[in-house]
């Protein structure tokens, strides 16, 4: 039998199409596997097959034979992702506020292409980004990847950091930039945040890095590294309501039996809960107070209670009332 011109490929062009076309659901025949590697000008016989799947076997990629009448079909048993860890993927992608739509797309079609053509209508069906909240901003990836490598050097950074302005334009804060010493990244509340040492102020903040523009990195090494060696970025990130900075305080909080549900999702399982009586029970968490915290507080309503530090309970009582007594909340609750 005459050799096909693009016989160096056999292997390849068989591993594509054993991935592509097969799964746990769907296999190929011989037949139809050569006549599948002949559209790609690939000529090959039965007992080469045969050896050829032993060789993706060894690569990793575990066909299996199965009898179905009089016919034998071979598929793909083990790929490098299963189904439902490709969904998973795609809906944590989806979901990703600061991920913009056209990379949403992007790594969404990657991702299908890992699938069997079959797998992948499955995942297709899945795709509904272009109606989420998504960033605009598309150089995060790069934002990213430039304090990820400040990080391995051990460097501090230099960026303009923006905010928006009422005509909806993306503007620098202040006239000067903004020069840190990374330390991390966080994901929270469907953003991306640079946790970082702030030498001038002494102290660690953190910053949306979608909001970062022309990233640079210094000379200087990075400050800061006593303040880290304990650090807990789960606990700074739970207790930072909406990433919203405040005075770190530990707060004795009263609720309702029925809340700790709320409590443990917010701060976690290891969290001291204290019974009151039948019905209700208290927890004291470190939190920065702030009026994202008391509206959070706020909206779990009548079950849940401020008990101390009396300064925080005084903070959210003139809070609430400064939201009683404004025309725009009064106008809202009536509606």
């Amino acid at each position: 039998m005459p050799k096909g011109t693009n016989q160096k490929f056999k292997l390849y062009r068989l591993s594509q199409i054993m991935l592509r076309e097969t799964d746990e659901e769907h296999g190929l025949t011989i037949g139809q596997i050569k006549e599948k590697l002949e559209g790609y000008g690939i000529t090959a016989d039965r007992k080469s097959l045969y050896d050829d799947m032993a060789a993706l076997g060894e690569l990793g990629i575990d066909i299996k034979k199965e009898q179905a009448g009089r016919s034998c079909y071979y598929h793909v048993v083990t790929k490098q992702f299963e189904l439902p860890e490709l969904k998973l993927l795609v809906d944590a992608i989806q979901s990703s506020k600061f991920i913009t739509v056209k990379k949403s797309n992007s790594l969404i079609k990657k991702l299908t292409s890992l699938a069997s053509r079959f797998e992948a209508m499955q995942l297709d069906r899945q795709v509904f980004v272009s109606g989420r909240i998504k960033t605009m901003n598309e150089s995060i990836y790069y934002n990213v990847d430039a304090i990820y490598n400040a990080i391995a050097q051990n460097c501090q950074i230099r960026f303009e950091y923006l905010m928006w302005n009422i005509k909806k334009e993306l503007v620098p804060r202040r006239q000067t930039d903004y020069a840190v010493s990374p330390w991390g990244l966080s994901w929270n509340d469907e953003n991306y945040y640079l946790v970082a040492f702030d030498s001038e102020a002494g102290k660690i903040k953190h910053y949306r890095v979608d909001k970062m523009r022309r990233i640079r990195l210094l000379e200087e090494k990075r400050d800061g590294q006593e303040h880290f060696k304990r650090f807990d970025l789960a606990a700074y990130t739970k207790k930072n309501f909406g990433m919203f900075g405040g005075e770190e305080q530990s707060v004795r909080i009263r609720f309702d039996n029925q809340m700790v549900g709320v409590f443990i999702d917010r701060f976690g399982k290891e969290i001291e809960i204290y019974p009151v009586d039948e019905n209700c029970s208290e927890t004291i968490v470190k939190v920065a107070v702030s009026n994202q915290f008391f509206g959070w507080i706020f909206a779990l309503g009548d079950s849940v209670k401020i008990v101390s530090p009396e300064r925080v309970v005084e903070q959210f009582d003139a809070e609430i009332a400064k939201r009683y007594t404004s025309n725009t909340f009064r106008e809202n609750m009536v509606q």
